[in-house]
């Protein structure tokens, strides 16, 4: 039964992600803004839903390693793996905006993630609400950002699907419920089957959390992000996986901790998770700048997901 959820899991957030990028390109179109807001905004909520249930789930039923194991792992698998992954299938191009907002908002909020739980080892209410605040002003600074220098290139719709191009805004909606309720339902149960095969091995619920859960809520981003770079939708892919681990942390967290303070016993979430995350998001920099300008390479990508590969087998596995 456990192999049956995955399979059907995967399936479901394949759909989920090509009808999630359909809608996300339209809506893009349909009020003039740039596909990298869109990606930051509708599409990075619709795929940190699974997380925010994992997480609220987890913290309720007195599981905090769970629940920030979960959103810790998943925005290293975004960056390393996800990311990664998609590089090495096609170049990834970033632009100028991204280093201007996105990456800066991405590095505060993790950098404060890491200082709110150094300083007593509790995501309180008032932190988790200092984080919520600090996302919905990101949202705000990047849509005004957007709308005042009218980001959409509009040369490029001769390469966006002219059925998209031809849908009316209801079409559009119905695509993004579709989307976001299959990438929501394949993750619940990839992530279901994932923890009970996980459990019969008897690990640690840290090792659950920033492994079989990250990865599983984490495949809705692979999914979005591979099929946006496969249809050229290279800056949504980008502004998909960096917008997610914004909201990670700001909504997932935020919300999570406003519901119920997070409490963290085991110090390896914090001395070896949290760090590694705060690594690889500080290396995009470097990356996207050297030695091309904005590029994404696959040589890069195969550097990420490398890393991920380490960080898996001797941070999770043999520390354990």
């Amino acid at each position: 039964m456990s192999l049956f959820y995955i399979l059907a899991g995967l399936v479901l957030l394949v759909v989920g992600g090509e009808y999630l990028v359909r809608a996300s390109v339209g809506l893009s179109l349909k009020f003039q803004l740039s596909r990298i807001v869109i990606g930051m905004t509708v599409v990075s909520f619709a795929t940190s839903l699974p997380e925010l249930l994992v997480s609220i789930k987890a913290a309720l039923d007195g599981s905090p390693e769970l629940a920030l194991g979960n959103v810790v792992g998943s925005n290293i698998a975004n960056l390393a793996l996800v990311l990664g992954a998609t590089a090495i299938l096609t170049p990834i191009f970033i632009r100028s905006v991204s280093y201007k907002y996105n990456i800066p908002a991405m590095l505060l909020m993790s950098g404060l993630l890491y200082y709110f739980l150094k300083n007593d080892q509790i995501l309180s209410f008032v932190e988790g609400l200092i984080l919520f605040i600090l996302l919905v002003i990101f949202i705000y600074v990047l849509i005004k950002h957007a709308s005042e220098s009218g980001d959409i290139d509009l040369n490029e719709l001769e390469e966006i699907d002219q059925d998209i191009q031809a849908s009316n805004i209801l079409r559009i909606l119905f695509w993004l419920l579709i989307g976001g309720v299959a990438l929501w339902g394949g993750a619940e149960l990839l992530v279901d089957g994932a923890k009970a095969l996980a459990r019969q091995v008897g690990v640690s619920e840290r090792v659950i959390g920033v492994s079989v859960v990250a990865i599983g809520t984490s495949i809705p981003e692979l999914a979005a992000s591979i099929i946006s770079a496969l249809k050229k939708e290279k800056d949504l892919s980008f502004g998909n996986l960096v917008g997610s681990n914004i909201f990670n942390i700001g909504s997932v967290l935020g919300i999570t901790s406003m519901i119920k303070p997070i409490h963290i016993d085991n110090l390896k979430l914090l001395n070896v998770d949290i760090l590694w995350m705060l690594g690889i998001s500080a290396l995009i920099v470097p990356l996207a700048l050297l030695p091309v300008k904005h590029k994404i390479s696959w040589i890069k990508g195969t550097l990420y997901v490398s890393l991920y590969v380490i960080y898996m087998y001797f941070f999770v596995f043999l520390t354990e």
